[in-house]
């Protein structure tokens, strides 16, 4: 069992508090993109074993940073939203040296591709236009039609956070549900959490096949969408400069976080 997926999946549970930030990014970072679909894909085949010691401890550390960091997530955007923001900007930024170099861009890229990376930039990019502002009311789980609500909405937010540069969180904070969400995993609601839950827990399976299927199948394509999503998704993470005392702290933390995916990627 590969205890190193502990701080990996924490660090990948960390991102998919933040609208904007995509688990799958991290995965990529970390040098285990193919392998985290490949083991979610293949639960079910006969080597469900080997796939159960790669996903367990990187569960675990996904849970035990989405339960434990929900409050302080949710206290940096709302008191440090900028300089918050920027660090995950830096981060986004810094990984596509290491996405350009594995995909090995200028040899394998023709004009298809780049046409397929321009189209998965304006896509996500495009999602930064979408208005933002949700509802302050919860949800409840006071009918069936609230129930398949948080659990559909948990089945695409699960899609996106497999792809790099799609947020779940921002999925789901478009369709109304990240306060919901965020709120039961601060408050320990565990009917909201097992239903949306179990949204994502199918949703990884599906998806994971599929996008499994095309990375066997259409390497290169497959890669030249997931640069273009990654670079879509810096549009939607800048949250802009409201004020000076805010320029500071930001310029460091998007440092910060662009140095510590160079630092990173530089070990895949």
């Amino acid at each position: 069992m590969e205890w190193r997926n502990l701080y990996r999946g924490a660090m990948m549970g960390t991102s998919d508090l933040i609208p904007g930030v995509s688990g799958g990014t991290i995965a990529v970072l970390l040098g285990i993109y193919d392998q985290f679909i490949g083991a979610i894909s293949g639960i079910f085949s006969k080597d469900w074993k080997r796939h159960l010691l790669f996903l367990i401890p990187l569960g675990m550390g996904m849970v035990l940073a989405i339960f434990s960091l929900s409050n302080l997530i949710e206290w940096l955007l709302t008191y440090h939203f900028e300089p918050t923001q920027f660090f995950f900007l830096g981060l986004i930024i810094g990984i596509i040296p290491l996405l350009v170099r594995n995909a090995r861009l200028k040899e394998t890229f023709t004009v298809k591709h780049y046409a397929a990376l321009i189209a998965a930039a304006l896509l996500v990019g495009s999602m930064g236009l979408l208005p933002a502002e949700e509802s302050s009311a919860l949800i409840e789980l006071t009918s069936f039609s609230a129930a398949a609500g948080l659990f559909f909405s948990g089945w695409l937010a699960s899609m996106s956070m497999l792809l790099p540069g799609i947020s779940g969180s921002f999925v789901l904070l478009l369709l109304g549900v990240y306060r919901t969400a965020i709120n039961a995993l601060a408050t320990l609601n565990f009917p909201v959490i097992l239903t949306i839950g179990a949204g994502v827990a199918i949703g990884f399976i599906v998806s994971s096949k599929l996008i499994k299927f095309l990375l066997q199948n259409y390497p290169v394509m497959v890669y030249a969408v997931i640069i273009g999503l990654v670079a879509g998704s810096t549009v939607v993470v800048y949250p802009g400069i409201t004020s000076m005392a805010a320029l500071f702290p930001s310029i460091i933390t998007f440092i910060g976080g662009a140095a510590t995916a160079l630092l990173l990627g530089g070990k895949n």
